[in-house]
């Protein structure tokens, strides 16, 4: 080969590649990219969607989040949201995830989960085979306030007043978080058991045979090996954390009530632009909540950085 000059073997081995990521590529910057830079574009104008004149009004869109208050108690609930769910989410996902696969401890010399660990598995995983707005309409018989929700019938049974648990501003949102946390721990219970599958059982055998016990099985040696796989959990459900428009929209009062006690951001995006027809200001919110999502897992994946262990 000629300094300077590819092989017309290494020509067409870059070339076969690239007639595959061509139209992926392609596909995806007309159909996202191009769609966010003409978001980017519609929230410096007072377009209102109807008409395709309009006018460009600078960063006037934007100055008005700053006096909302209902776009300030949206990233308030976002706030909470991000720090309640992925945690419980994770924590409950870790520890059945231990369970199924390291939880029974040594059988014939090898590492084992509890029994029927794969029956529990699909179990586990059944909530993601639902569309997020069955699962809205499966809790919403659930928690109605009245004697006729699941919840509320077994607690008058024993002799409990019915919880008001979507109807009560400062129970509905952590009440929301619930049902989110239910339906996202089996997609991570297998996630994780995926992760526990690959780390060599010999690791955590010769561990038992020096008299670990569980705990230390599960601090000291799965989760460092487990880091990684935590990392991408972590800014998944940080990215969900930012969305929730399917669950409020179907469980809340008032789509976000009561009293905006459960609204987020994508639903005040939709009221906004198909409601009151303010393509612009909607826009502007899109755009805020892009930049919010943006640093939320730049951040994580600057801070969790660690190095990688090798086994």
């Amino acid at each position: 080969m000629r300094h300077g000059r590819l092989s017309p073997a290494v020509l067409r081995k870059y070339g076969f590649i690239a007639s595959f990521l061509a139209v992926p590529l392609i596909l995806y910057g007309y159909f996202v990219v191009a769609q966010y830079i003409q978001a980017f574009q519609i929230s410096l104008t007072n377009s209102r969607g109807i008409s395709p004149n309009f006018k460009y009004v600078g960063l006037e869109n934007f100055t008005g989040l700053f006096d909302n208050d209902v776009f300030w108690a949206a990233v308030r609930h976002h706030g909470l949201i991000l720090l309640a769910m992925p945690l419980a989410t994770i924590a409950i996902a870790l520890f059945f995830s231990f369970l199924l696969n390291l939880g029974g401890g040594q059988k014939n010399g090898r590492m084992a989960g509890v029994p029927g660990s794969g029956f529990y598995k699909v179990v586990f995983f059944f909530p993601q085979v639902l569309a997020v707005a069955i699962v809205g309409v499966l809790f919403q018989a659930i928690l109605r306030p009245d004697g006729s929700g699941v919840i509320n019938s077994a607690l008058h049974a024993v002799g409990v007043d019915p919880v008001g648990w979507l109807v009560e501003p400062n129970l509905a949102l952590w009440t929301i978080i619930g049902v989110m946390v239910w339906q996202a721990v089996g997609f991570y219970v297998v996630l994780f058991s995926a992760g526990m599958s690959s780390i060599p059982k010999d690791v955590f055998e010769a561990a038992a045979l020096d008299g670990a016990g569980r705990f230390t099985l599960f601090f000291r040696i799965t989760l460092p090996l487990l880091w990684d796989t935590l990392q991408v959990g972590w800014v998944y459900l940080g990215i969900a954390a930012f969305d929730g428009f399917a669950l409020v929209q179907v469980l809340s009062v008032d789509r976000g009530g009561p009293d905006n006690a459960t609204t987020v951001l994508p639903l005040e995006i939709w009221r906004t632009a198909f409601t009151y027809s303010k393509y612009g200001v909607a826009s502007a919110w899109g755009v805020a909540l892009f930049f919010m999502t943006l640093t939320f897992a730049v951040l994580t994946l600057r801070v969790t950085r660690r190095e990688r262990i090798e086994f």
